[in-house]
């Protein structure tokens, strides 16, 4: 998906080389200089400019239609938010939220404000190609999209306070229709809205619209000018204004347009044109969440309208600090500030420097050496003539400014384009003609600097700033705030970032690894910081291994812990000749599996809905247990046709030996009480513990499926073993604490594993499971209504056949495993996804809608693949393929990699035509079809 930028002229040449993207996917340019286009005009200037780059022979009208395309407009002239005009706003910093994780130091208002848009544009319909938004916006969402309907014009809209839509275009809808247009307004009075109100709805227009390649080519032809030229249209004020059954502007070729407004579920709209909007948005943000558990760090600012980052800074901030934003800059203890400040670009000084209240400090660097003072106003709009006494600068009129520096200014007749801000060569100039400009006007120093100097405007500042050099002092910054924020973990955000990304940061600019933590540092943040430092080593080439067994193993300390007080005394609670009798469905994950892996979900817990199954009409899972009259514990395993005699703890407690075909019964028996550190009781040894309990113990397995299905095989064994343990030892487990055990127990194995494959053998039917932050990881469940999947008409359309390919769900586990324990952004953005589309699948199910269903079950296998691509090889590939049409959606339960695949035939004669197809020709030998119905009751436990 192809990203079009507008940008301010100088930065279009340097763009790729300071973001790091590709020209492939980026295509960037400016308006042309001096005309004057409008966000319609501009719009076709920029697809215009794209089409020539990519020297397609087509017409821009075809050429619109061959792929998506993502526009971002943010070549403004900056006015009220001077700081970021070189750079454009697009690429303004923005500190890292306090209550998020994942996020990069160096993120900024395009690497925000762009997965929303990727995430519209992958939703949208075949036919919109093409999304157009601002750069200047960030805007999020809480709920998952809604579906995009066909229209030629589609509008996302807020609802929002009147006072709030008076700044912004409203979409106007009849109450008695409100998924109609009825039109649209820019910046209506609050009058106009009251009166409107009695009769409609409106949404404030956040800028995202979608347009079909109609809407595009009508936006052409609007836009043309004389002889191939482009006309200053506006989108909003023009295009928009003539959209709707009752349009403010009548124009006839609009009749044929439909138009769809969509408010944006659970969105929010944050501005970043000025610089109080800066500030406020900023704030606005950090405090989405004031819960103090959710906020990882613990530091207390004197003010919290108070940002600095990519600096250092040597004066002590206090609480009359406040609306402060210093960032890309040094500030020494000599500097004395106010509020209402913002401090960017400038570079380590030794300045003795008063900054009085509501002054604004921007150094831009000039050609290879050279810096230029820019001071201004915290409320100046750069805009009027410099005789108008109207105009301010530095917050005042411009020409008293000037008087009381005795100097004369000639007349400009636009502020923008005045020459005032002085070229220095050194960062001692920089500071005395600074000193003079905002707070000394006495400073002959300072003047006789300003007078020699050659000076700039605000738009020329714009057009020659070194943005490279600008970029450079931003990197050299953040590598020596580093090692601090590391330092100062309990107080900083250092290991709530994409862990990932400071490796690489700290690997490319050569920073040594901080400190160890302390041993009692919370272990959440030990996994972390074991997993960052293995990292590290990997990415220098350097042995890794230690760190990363550590990180593991500090997650298994904090599950085991979980357990210290629930240590067990097992009785024998059968007659000598009875067996206990377990067995088990297995499960399907329909939507928001991974999202209940560790360590995800200790810190964001998770949310998946499943299927719990029974193969050829039988649980096929089972376990028997039974006393047996020899003080030792014999294992045995049917499908597998081996047999194992323990006798000693070291015997038992070899579980996590790789390759040990008992390995779950063993971990069983050591939660069950059978090891010393889950005992409640001492004992000499396990002979001796064994001839206490009156008895041996027997256990069979048998596991009526094949290795690596992808339906939880071996994590709902583990639970039907612990199920049977607690009734044979008189336990007492209720189905959440074998679920919770099992769960452990897999963290013993170091097979790691979530919650959902337990719960989802244990509890019948279908669910929808969810769970808060924390190691204690325990289900809420929601149950669902099986219609969907036992009516005549749809029971059918599920099949199951099983691929003959066989993977282990451990190579993949690790590696997306590593990922959350690094904060990975590219893992945590999807797995957020993820939990909302659980969601929705629980909502779609609830309503009955199968064609919706199934395509949900196709939007979960996109999920997983992109995750990992590992799920789906070549051979996978290569089935799906002949069945692909015949089908809603299709998945591979759990993991992927092989095992069985799920599928959702659009109806019975499609479920008969995939039959009939995999049946002739089966991929291999151990291929075919296994009947599939919805378990009923889950795990059942009996005796003889």
């Amino acid at each position: 998906m192809k990203k079009l930028l507008s940008l301010p002229p100088n930065l279009v040449s340097s763009f790729h080389e300071l973001e790091e993207v590709s020209r492939e996917e980026w295509f960037c340019t400016s308006d042309p200089i001096g005309a004057r286009l409008g966000s319609g005009g501009g719009t076709v200037w920029l697809l215009e400019s794209c089409r020539q780059a990519e020297k397609s022979t087509l017409a821009l009208g075809d050429w619109i239609g061959r792929e998506k395309r993502i526009l971002l407009h943010a070549a403004g002239q900056s006015r009220r938010l001077p700081a970021y005009a070189p750079s454009g706003k697009v690429l303004t910093p923005v500190p890292v939220f306090r209550w998020a994780r994942g996020q990069k130091l160096s993120q900024n208002l395009l690497s925000l404000q762009l997965p929303l848009y990727e995430q519209i544009m992958q939703k949208a319909p075949d036919s919109l190609h093409t999304l157009i938004a601002s750069g200047d916006v960030y805007i999020r969402n809480e709920q998952p999209l809604a579906e995009i309907p066909e229209a030629d014009v589609v509008c996302y809209g807020l609802w929002a306070d009147p006072s709030q839509a008076v700044n912004h275009g409203v979409f106007l809808s009849r109450r008695d229709s409100p998924e109609v247009l009825d039109c649209m307004l820019q910046k209506p009075s609050l009058e106009e809205l009251a009166d409107w109100m009695s009769t409609h709805f409106f949404l404030m227009d956040i800028g995202v619209w979608l347009l079909s390649d109609k809407a595009v080519r009508l936006l052409l032809k609007k836009s043309a000018g004389e002889e191939g030229g482009i006309l200053d249209y506006d989108l909003y004020g023009q295009f928009g204004l003539s959209l709707g059954v009752d349009p403010k502007i009548k124009d006839k070729d609009f009749e044929d347009l439909t138009v769809a407004i969509l408010p944006l579920g659970g969105g929010e709209f944050y501005h970043f044109g000025t610089n109080r909007e800066l500030i406020s948005s900023t704030l606005a943000i950090q405090n989405r969440i004031n819960d103090q558990r959710l906020i990882m760090h613990r530091k207390v600012k004197p003010h919290p309208a108070m940002f600095v980052q990519n600096a250092e800074v040597h004066y002590t901030l206090t609480a009359d600090n406040s609306e402060l934003w210093i960032e890309n800059s040094y500030v020494g203890d000599r500097w004395k500030l106010h509020d209402k400040h913002l401090i960017t670009g400038v570079p380590a000084n030794d300045w003795k420097l008063t900054v009085p209240s509501g002054i604004c400090i921007d150094v831009v660097p000039l050609g290879d050496a050279a810096w230029v003072a820019r001071p201004y106003g915290y409320h100046d709009l750069f805009k009027g003539s410099l005789f108008d006494p109207t105009t301010l600068f530095l917050g005042q009129p411009v020409r008293a400014w000037a008087e009381v520096r005795g100097i004369t200014l000639a007349d400009c007749p636009d502020i923008q384009q005045a020459a005032l801000f002085p070229v220095c060569d050194s960062i001692e100039e920089l500071g005395e003609v600074m000193r003079w400009m905002i707070s000394e006007p006495h400073r002959t120093e300072g003047k006789a600097i300003w007078e020699r100097a050659s000076k700039l405007s605000a738009n020329a500042l714009t057009d020659q700033a070194n943005l490279v050099r600008l970029i450079s002092q931003r990197k050299a910054f953040q590598r020596n705030g580093w090692p601090l924020l590391a330092k100062n973990h309990e107080r900083s955000v250092f290991y709530q970032l994409d862990l990932a990304d400071a490796a690489s940061c700290f690997v490319k600019q050569e920073i040594p690894l901080p400190p160890p933590l302390a041993p009692d540092t919370p272990l959440i943040k030990q996994m972390s910081d074991a997993m960052f430092r293995a990292r590290v080593l990997k990415l220098k080439g350097l042995d890794y291994r230690k760190e990363q067994s550590d990180a593991f193993r500090f997650l298994q300390e904090g599950m085991v812990e979980a357990l210290k007080d629930k240590r067990q005394t097992p009785q024998l609670s059968v007659f000598p000749d009875q067996i206990v009798w377990g067995r088990s469905p297995v499960r399907i994950d329909l939507a928001g599996g991974w999202t209940d892996t560790p360590p995800f979900c200790l810190y964001a817990g998770g949310a998946v809905v499943n299927l719990a199954i029974e193969l050829n009409g039988q649980p096929p899972l089972q376990v028997y247990v039974k006393p047996s009259p020899t003080p030792q514990i014999v294992l045995r395993s049917i499908d597998m046709g081996q047999m194992e005699i323990v006798s000693t703890w070291e015997e038992l407690l070899d579980y996590s030996r790789i390759g040990s075909p008992f390995s779950i019964p063993k971990a069983a028996l050591s939660l069950a009480g059978f090891a010393p550190a889950f005992s409640t009781e001492v004992f000499g040894s396990l002979e001796e513990q064994l001839r206490h309990l009156g008895c041996g113990i027997e256990i069979t397995l048998l596991a009526a499926i094949p290795a690596g299905s992808g339906l939880g095989t071996s994590s709902i064994l583990a639970a039907t073993v612990l199920g049977a343990l607690s009734d044979f030892c008189g336990l007492g487990w209720d189905r959440q604490e074998i679920g919770n055990r099992t769960l452990i127990l897999e963290q013993l194995l170091t097979t790691g594993g979530g919650w959902q494959d337990p719960y989802g053998g244990l509890l019948h039917g279908l669910k929808l499971l969810q769970t808060g932050e924390g190691f204690q990881q325990t289900p809420l469940v929601r149950w669902l209504p099986d219609y969907l999947f036992t009516d005549t008409t749809y029971q059918p359309c599920h099949l199951l056949y099983y691929t003959g390919i066989t993977r282990t769900a451990k190579d993949i586990l690790a590696e997306i495993v590593q990922g959350m324990f690094l904060n990975s952004q590219e893992h945590l953005s999807l797995l957020n996804e993820m939990k909302n589309h659980a969601q929705e699948m629980y909502k779609t199910i609830q309503s009955g809608d199968f064609h919706q269903y199934g395509q949900l079950v196709g939007k979960t296998w996109a999920q997983n693949k992109q995750l990992d691509q590992g799920t789906n090889p070549p051979e996978v590939e290569q089935i799906i393929r002949r069945i692909h049409d015949y089908c809603l959606g299709y998945k591979l339960p759990g993991a992927g990699g092989g095992g069985y695949l799920y599928m959702v035939a659009k109806d019975p004669e499609a479920a008969t035509h995939i039959r009939n197809i995999l049946t002739r020709e089966a991929p291999n030998a151990n291929a075919r079809f296994v009947e599939m119905n919805l378990s009923t009751r889950g795990l059942q436990v009996s005796r003889s």
